[in-house]
């Protein structure tokens, strides 16, 4: 699936808080932490929990988000399919990075080993 412009635009103004809580919903209802969470997006963006939760208040844009963010060098090692788009293909740094966070967020959802989530 190709990834549109008015795609791409929707990702930059969507906020991280409004997303977040789905992410924890997520994996809590697989038997996954909070805390299992918090460690995978510290090791894709380098934020700690009080980092996020200033995000949170401050209703950032993913494009502010990752913008900000000090990305992991490992992060290229992140491909697969999520949402019907192949990470790897995602010509847009910035839904590409999106991307690589849900990835990361499925893998803890599905079970996955941490070692592995943490390329």
């Amino acid at each position: 699936m190709k990834v549109t412009p008015e795609h791409n635009e929707r990702i930059a103004k969507m906020t991280f808080a409004s997303v977040y809580p789905h992410y924890i919903t997520k994996v809590e209802k697989k038997g996954r932490t909070k805390e299992e969470l918090l460690q995978v997006i510290e090791w894709l963006t380098g934020y700690n929990e009080i980092k996020l939760q200033e995000f949170i208040d401050e209703k950032a844009t993913f494009k502010t988000f990752f913008e900000k963010a000090t990305l992991n060098t490992n992060a290229h090692l992140i491909k697969g399919v999520i949402c019907g788009y192949r990470i790897e293909e995602i010509d847009n740094t910035l839904t590409q990075q999106v991307r690589f966070l849900d990835k990361l967020v499925d893998e803890l959802a599905r079970g996955r080993k941490m070692e592995k989530i943490l390329r």
